[in-house]
């Protein structure tokens, strides 16, 4: 049966209106890795490292300016500014969970530092592959809103010999558009300069090193 040229005109455009749609659902992550001098290497959608100068674009990402470290982009519409070693994410309508890469880059000292988030609220992470689970202080627990007191009590093993700490359970832990639910975390009393981003993270992750870039892709 043929079909009248409106009926075909409009089945067209609804098939474009879904990719669009489709397309503009998608989420990608913006890691700045490096500077040289006005210029910023970018990994763009966990992709390989590119270097950009001011009005250079990577992926829809155009970079507008480097300064003390930090790179502004545009994407989507939208100015973002980059930190090193942070990612972030742009596009998606649906808060970027769906990502299953990171990509984190060490510090002058080797570290891998990253911003983050835990049930929503924003931390510092620092990657530590010897901590059996996520580790945070006190304050940054009390701060997110948690009440480690109502977890189970354990006894840490410090430097300096024991201490009281609580088990608890994180309703989520966010690294760029990666998301992981229900994840054990350790409250400690004593001062902490990062959340430590332990094993009872990692583990839902295989991971390589790739030079100076810490690689995880998630297993489940």
């Amino acid at each position: 049966m043929k079909l009248p040229r409106t009926h075909i005109l409009a089945a067209l455009m609804a098939a474009g209106f879904a990719l669009g749609t489709q397309a503009q659902n998608q989420t990608q992550s913006i890691t700045l890795t490096g500077t040289i001098g006005s210029r910023a290497i970018l990994i763009v959608g966990g992709g390989t490292p590119r270097t950009l100068a001011p009005g250079e674009s990577l992926q829809g990402v155009r970079l507008v300016s480097v300064q003390d470290g930090e790179a502004v982009v545009e994407s989507g519409g939208k100015r973002l500014t980059l930190r090193m070693g942070a990612p972030v994410s742009v596009g998606g309508s649906g808060g970027g969970d769906g990502g299953s890469r990171i990509v984190l880059t060490a510090d002058s000292r080797g570290h891998f530092v990253t911003a983050g988030g835990i049930n929503g609220r924003p931390v510092t992470f620092m990657l530590d592959t010897g901590a059996t689970s996520v580790g945070l202080s006190m304050a940054d627990a009390q701060r997110i809103g948690l009440d480690p007191t109502r977890g189970q009590p354990v006894t840490m093993n410090t430097a300096n010999g024991t201490a009281p700490g609580w088990r608890i359970r994180l309703e989520s832990v966010k690294v760029g558009d990666v998301t992981v639910y229900d994840v054990d975390a350790i409250v400690s009393p004593q001062p902490m300069p990062y959340v430590l981003l332990g094993n009872s993270f990692i583990n839902r992750f295989s991971m390589r090193r790739d030079a100076e870039q810490m690689v995880l892709e998630r297993r489940y």
